[in-house]
């Protein structure tokens, strides 16, 4: 079988080696029709770049990365960086680009990593994901002359670009939507507090109440861990007066604490609403299925993406709009309990 060069598809297409190197590298310089004359010729004789001689031939390493600063046990758990990942190779994927993937158990490991992927030019730009309120990495970043995509909120700084989606309309919506089923006392299981999404959900549930003329309920700082989770929800039920719902920050947590009420014999949503955040497909196969906030994870890896190769590239930002989060209401939440003849917890009678 004849393995064609790139010489071969320089003199089908009538172009020069260099104009396709332009091509497939996405450079400027070919008009359009010319461009779409070479892939398409390049396709019909089968070509394509070998990774190796594209990456030397533009001094890139074709890569970029993700470091991960999580305990293995925890990071497996967690539904957001499978579908985060799915987005992010299927738009890398189609630019010949490949995912360098590190997971490090602590903060002061994960900017070793970064140093050493910049220094050994194993990636050309990375995406930082779980920005803390006071991070250090952006700044690292900026040092290194890495080009770098935040995954969340963005911080402060212009010059940082960030793709994400503004947790508040949906932590909005679960408190709206328990307050219009008549609780009044509506708890929250929130991630870290030096986390920014484990802020930003925090405050936008005790914005929610304010706004509808409601008192904070409890609120308990967690990790986002199911553990956590499960724990948070213990001392919730074990107040003298406990929440009639519950806010949790991520789905998680809020299964976790489903399996904690549902073990004390509470009924859900009889006694006890919960709503969590991400809608995970475990979430709707729980008993009682989960009412949870969606947002579109995969779609947000593809623009985290398609973000960061522009930057690497040095062209102009394309927009990204990504769908705001919306409620999906299931079973676990439910009207009020209009009064409680005993503590849902202890059995005892109320005073």
């Amino acid at each position: 079988m004849t393995r064609h060069t790139i010489n071969d598809v320089a003199r089908a297409a009538g172009v020069s080696k260099g104009a396709v190197s332009l091509a497939f590298n996405n450079r400027p310089g070919l008009s359009p029709d010319t461009r779409e004359r070479i892939l398409a010729t390049a396709r019909e004789l089968g070509w394509t770049p070998s990774p190796r001689a594209r990456a030397l031939s533009v001094s890139r390493a074709l890569a970029v990365g993700l470091v991960v600063a999580r305990p293995p046990e925890t990071l497996r758990s967690d539904p957001f960086f499978p579908s985060f990942i799915a987005g992010v190779e299927s738009e890398l994927s189609q630019h010949g680009y490949a995912l360098l993937l590190q997971v490090v158990p602590e903060h002061d490991a994960e900017h070793q990593s970064y140093r050493r992927l910049s220094h050994e030019g194993r990636v050309d730009g990375v995406f930082v994901t779980d920005l803390y309120v006071d991070d250090a990495r952006p700044a690292l970043l900026a040092e290194l002359g890495l080009p770098a995509v935040i995954v969340g909120p963005a911080l402060s700084e212009p010059f940082w670009p960030a793709v994400g989606v503004d947790d508040a309309p949906g932590i909005a919506a679960a408190v709206e939507h328990l307050v219009g089923l008549g609780h009044s006392r509506i708890a929250h299981v929130a991630g870290p507090r030096e986390m920014v999404h484990g802020r930003s959900r925090r405050e936008a549930w005790s914005t929610a109440l304010h706004r509808t003329g409601l008192p904070e309920g409890p609120c308990i700082d967690s990790d986002f861990s199911a553990e956590a989770g499960a724990a948070a929800t213990r001392e919730l039920l074990d107040l003298a007066d406990p929440p009639t719902a519950i806010v949790y920050a991520n789905d998680l947590m809020a299964i976790a604490g489903l399996a904690v009420a549902t073990s004390r014999g509470i009924d859900v949503p009889g006694r006890l609403s919960i709503t969590g955040y991400e809608d995970t497909e475990l979430g709707a196969h729980v008993q009682p299925p989960l009412t949870s906030v969606c947002s579109d994870v995969i779609g947000w890896g593809r623009a985290a993406a398609r973000r960061l190769l522009e930057l690497i590239d040095q062209r102009p930002a394309t927009d990204v709009s990504l769908p705001p989060p919306t409620l999906v209401v299931r079973a676990s939440s439910g009207p009020a309990p209009v009064h409680r003849a005993t503590h849902p917890t202890t059995g005892t009678p109320d005073t």
